[in-house]
């Protein structure tokens, strides 16, 4: 691999680790107020939120390399 081939795909793992990381601050706070108006309890809507963050983070996060391969 050439350096440009090498800066490209590591600034496109970086791009891709951004998006997920803001995209689910987003997400997360939007599912704890659901998960606080269904349960009534800040503690469980938090912890349902920081569960969902991690898990689908890295579900993301794939997903967007998994697009990367798509020409």
């Amino acid at each position: 691999m050439s350096l440009v081939t090498d800066l490209k795909s590591s600034d496109s793992r970086v791009r891709a680790l951004a998006k997920a990381f803001t995209w689910r601050i987003t997400a997360s706070l939007t599912t704890v107020c659901i998960a606080f108006v269904v349960t009534g309890e800040i503690g469980a809507a938090a912890m349902i939120g920081g569960t969902e963050f991690v898990i689908k983070f890295f579900i993301y996060y794939g997903h967007e390399r998994a697009w990367n391969l798509v020409r």
